[in-house]
């Protein structure tokens, strides 16, 4: 029991060092397990220890919830914005497809079914450039970001143009991109991010070496990525503080090893993120199906504050309200 709680609350210290925000990422299974063994330790002369133990489990729990966080130790977020009669209402998806996905066929069904205005890519590696040719006819506004081992790559796809006088960029060798759109007459930054892994790996350097750029984020800005860091990590609050984004509520467990059944999905870790900034308000953010990778999809929807309706956007609108009507699968 001690042994687990020395972890668990070192996570709490990862603003400090890299090493140890690692922990932080599995704060809930170093939570569980303690608290797991601690149990036994009721029936002994220890069990004021354990009683301790149970009670800093459950706080530690805590602040990985949304529904009861401890101020100033859980995920900062914003919360859900309503939609306004009358507003274009736009969707987005995220994901990583995962670089050798053995089944891009439930990709680009997820596509054809949800039909989002923008799509934020990860794990884009060489075999996706050609797999995701079907899809350029609807999205002919791209920008795929390569990376140097050819497996790590991002990409923006969107059926709306990118703002005139623009051109989207790439940065990090890959890492991020950023591309302005125009969404009837409003523009938003949208930006696809993959971040490496926790510390020891390079995850805290490629923040540094993206900082210029996502300082550099215009001022309204829509952001999907793969973190590899959990909502409530020192990582995530790092890029939220640079960038000047906020955090959207999390969907959910997005990465489950193959190695485990979905049931055991609760096991997995929440590394896939929505951020916004700016006049962007975001509606929703649910998690989507399996479409072949070990990530699952978000699918977001979002709007602009103050935004008049243009005849173009009546569709959008449309499809917007009857898919908030009906549950997602």
């Amino acid at each position: 029991m001690m042994l687990l709680s020395v972890p668990l609350v070192a996570g709490f210290f990862g603003a400090w060092h890299p090493a140890l925000d690692s922990f932080a990422h599995f704060r809930v299974h170093l939570a569980v397990a303690m608290m797991l063994a601690a149990l036994p330790l009721l029936l002994t002369s220890l069990r004021w220890q354990a009683v301790a133990a149970l009670a800093f489990g459950a706080a530690a729990l805590s602040t990985t919830s949304s529904s009861l966080p401890l101020p100033g130790l859980g995920p900062v977020h914003a919360a859900f914005q309503p939609r306004a009669e009358g507003r274009p209402v736009y969707k987005m998806l995220q994901m990583n497809l995962r670089f050798k996905n053995t089944e891009p066929e439930k990709v680009l069904s997820l596509v054809g079914r949800w039909q989002p205005d923008v799509i934020t890519f990860q794990e884009v590696s060489a075999m996706w450039e050609g797999k995701l040719q079907p899809l350029f006819a609807r999205y002919p506004y791209r920008m795929m970001c390569p990376y140097p081992n050819g497996i790590f790559g991002v990409a923006i796809l969107s059926r709306r143009p990118f703002a005139e006088g623009s051109e989207p960029q790439c940065f990090g060798e890959g890492a991020l991109a950023v591309a302005r759109v125009d969404f009837g007459g409003r523009a938003s930054d949208i930006v696809s991010i993959h971040l490496g892994w926790p510390w020891p790996f390079e995850q805290s350097q490629q923040i540094g070496e993206l900082s210029g750029n996502l300082a550099a984020l215009g001022q309204n800005a829509i952001l999907g990525g793969d973190f590899n860091a959990t909502p409530w990590s020192a990582a995530v609050a790092r890029v939220t503080r640079i960038g000047g984004l906020t955090l959207m509520p999390a969907a959910g467990r997005t990465w489950l090893t193959f190695m485990l059944p979905d049931f055991m999905r609760f096991a997995g870790l929440t590394i896939d993120h929505v951020m916004a900034k700016g006049d962007v308000l975001v509606h929703s953010v649910a998690m989507g199906e399996d479409a072949g990778s070990d990530h699952r999809p978000l699918l977001v929807e979002f709007s602009f504050r103050d935004t008049a309706t243009h005849p173009e956007d009546s569709a959008t609108e449309t499809v917007a309200t009857e898919s908030a009507s009906a549950p997602h699968s």
